[in-house]
């Protein structure tokens, strides 16, 4: 079976590319070393959703980098449950453990028994030192794996090299599918030419509507032909998290980042650059302290000027970036525009407050909802003030539940209870939790905040 689907792979990409069939033949066995398939459990209020995602080896000791997006952010940790690793074409399972997401790169971290790591091949195998990045249609290709009912038996795709640009990391568009995303894509002759990211059309396109309003898939979400290059990846393969909560993150305290409206810029004379404007600065965080304000416009970090990047939007995640390549604590010297006054201000980073995916919680099966405490983040999201940190958020919602019905939704502020504020998460929990035991009662009434708005809740129960 396993000799089968690699001729199958060779033949799919001899369809499609002028590689001869030697080239690929030599090639793909061993690379094939460096992919695995992942399947783990999501476990939520009311089932267990089975995800299956491939990964990338990083290491001899069968460290996996996975794309950001297989776990959303607000999934803890505990949630995640159940990990097993299988080689291409095969469906002989070993044990795997979650190891956290970087920050940096959003990747998540996991590493596979040491039985399956012993016959893998980390992709730094196939890093030529000092290579040359591709360049406008150079030819690569890449590996995709089927599901596990068909054992991930893989297959080859290739394409050429479109467009180069910086998203904010070097990034090579093709013009058509390469790889799975998060897999690995090579040269003609074999050498590691970067990673595959998600789709522009899984990000931006992934649905359009036909005249009667019915969705119309726009890309295939198992390929991808967006490719972040080799230089870009390989410096950051060894950020293996030391907790699973990703954990020390640094945080500039600045919520609201906007880049410069193009007829601005070109007022302000900054259309040679990019820059970054500030809103939603959190009272108390570490750039309110060092006194940046906002509609403050950063133009550069540590004296470097943001390089121009097209779509303007870039520039924010590589903001983003180069606050997260420091550790708490550390400083930036960042250069804005304040009116028509340039200023340097130096902010002492600090610890990220805690996450959605690290917050206490609890479900209540009667109820139908699980509380969440409340956050700093959820202070920017209400538009509250520090000292108004009371309450729980709702973290989800069951369908058809009491709550549900009475028209409760996620993320809606819970600051009362029958009447009696709420302040505090434990005390949350303590009234809610009396209500779920007490098998009489009929009915309960929820104070909430949505949207700057007030809603009485009356939830009846069975």
């Amino acid at each position: 079976m396993k000799r089968f689907s690699l001729r199958l792979a060779v033949s799919l990409l001899l369809l499609a590319t002028g590689l001869r069939a030697a080239d690929i033949s030599q090639l793909l066995p061993e690379r094939l070393k460096s992919v695995v398939a992942i399947e783990f459990i999501i476990q939520t209020e009311i089932d267990r959703r089975p995800n299956t995602v491939f990964g990338t080896v990083v290491d001899e000791r069968g460290t996996v980098i996975l794309p950001g997006s297989v776990i959303a952010p607000g999934i803890a940790p505990d949630q995640l449950k159940d990990f097993k690793a299988y080689r291409p074409d095969s469906s002989e399972e070993f044990s795997a453990e979650y190891l956290g997401q970087d920050a940096f790169t959003g990747w998540h971290f996991v590493r596979v028994a040491e039985k399956l790591a012993k016959d893998l091949v980390p992709i730094t195998r196939f890093a030529a030192p000092g290579a040359t990045e591709p360049k406008l249609d150079d030819e690569l290709w890449g590996i995709g794996l089927r599901n596990k009912e068909e054992e991930f038996m893989p297959y080859v795709l290739s394409s050429r090299v479109a467009m180069i640009t910086r998203l904010p990391n070097r990034t090579a568009i093709l013009g058509q599918d390469v790889a799975g995303p998060g897999l690995p894509v090579f040269t003609r002759s074999g050498q590691l030419a970067g990673l595959t990211q998600n789709s522009f059309g899984q990000n931006f396109l992934l649905f359009s509507r036909n005249q009667n309003g019915a969705p119309i898939l726009l890309v295939n979400v198992e390929e991808s032909s967006i490719v972040m290059l080799a230089g870009d990846v390989l410096p950051h393969l060894g950020r293996v998290p030391q907790s699973v909560t990703g954990r020390p993150i640094s945080w500039i305290g600045i919520y609201g980042l906007q880049p410069v409206d193009p007829d601005v810029a070109k007022l302000l004379k900054l259309d040679q650059q990019s820059g970054v404007v500030l809103s939603d600065i959190m009272e108390g965080g570490p750039a309110a302290q060092a006194g940046l304000q906002d509609r403050d416009i950063v133009l550069a970090m540590d004296g470097q000027a943001f390089p121009r990047f097209r779509p303007d939007r870039v520039v924010l995640a590589y903001f983003g970036q180069e606050i997260l390549r420091h550790r708490p604590g550390g400083t930036v010297a960042l250069t804005i525009l304040r009116g028509s006054e340039r200023k340097e201000i130096k902010v002492t980073l600090g610890d990220e407050p805690k996450m959605v995916r690290e917050a206490s919680r609890r479900y209540f099966d009667r109820l139908g909802f699980t509380a969440r405490e409340f956050l700093s983040l959820d202070s920017i999201v209400h538009r509250s003030k520090p000292a108004e940190r009371s309450g729980v958020v709702v973290n989800f919602l069951k369908p058809n539940s009491p709550a549900a019905t009475a028209g409760l939704r996620p993320d809606d502020w819970i600051r009362e209870i029958d009447g009696a504020e709420v302040k505090d998460f434990p005390a949350a929990i303590e009234k809610l939790g009396a209500i779920e035991a007490d098998k009489t009662r009929r009915e309960f009434v929820l104070l909430a905040s949505r949207s700057g708005e007030t809603q009485v809740l009356r939830i009846k129960l069975d």
